[in-house]
């Protein structure tokens, strides 16, 4: 299975891709991060992910997009942007025709590091060696998206042992 792990975030979008083998080993595909331009129209930012994402889901075809859930903010500014942020993703997966599950943030550290109130500098460390990495993504927002796409990975691994479908 092929999973594009989505972080959305105002400063970076992270995005990575990662394929679980038939023998359960998670293999690193791609990632990166798109940089969002603070002082550029929100709408140009919007445009910047749709088209990096869409790029992305065409060159690397994955089965499956998950993203992070939408949590609480104390600015609502910040969170109706990351909202926006979100949206986007959600509209590049749609018209790429596919499905989009969503984690809580602590749902996605106790599947990659086992505690759900993990550090990202953890989160990093632990994607670097789940993947078999040289090196923790950079930046952390990369680690993100990937530890995102893995969480899925566990998920739908643990419910296909249990006979139940994830996603659905």
């Amino acid at each position: 299975m092929r999973v594009l792990g989505i972080d959305c975030g105002g400063e970076y979008t992270g995005y990575g891709v990662v394929e679980q083998d038939d023998l359960g080993c998670l293999h690193h595909v791609y990632s990166g991060a798109i940089r969002l331009v603070a002082r550029e129209a929100l709408e140009l930012r919007l445009k910047a992910i749709n088209d990096a994402l869409t790029q992305v889901i065409s060159v690397h075809d994955p089965e499956l997009v998950a993203i992070e859930d939408v949590f609480y903010a104390v600015n609502a500014k910040s969170a109706l942007k990351l909202g926006h942020v979100r949206g986007v993703a959600m509209l590049a997966a749609a018209q790429a025709r596919l499905s989009v599950v969503a984690y809580s943030p602590l749902s996605i550290k106790s599947a990659v590091v086992g505690y759900g109130r993990a550090e990202k500098s953890q989160v990093q460390v632990m994607v670097a060696r789940l993947l078999n990495l040289s090196a923790p993504p950079e930046p952390p927002d990369v680690a993100d998206a990937l530890a995102i796409a893995i969480c899925h990975l566990h998920t739908a691994a643990t419910l296909q042992r249990q006979g139940v479908t994830a996603g659905k």
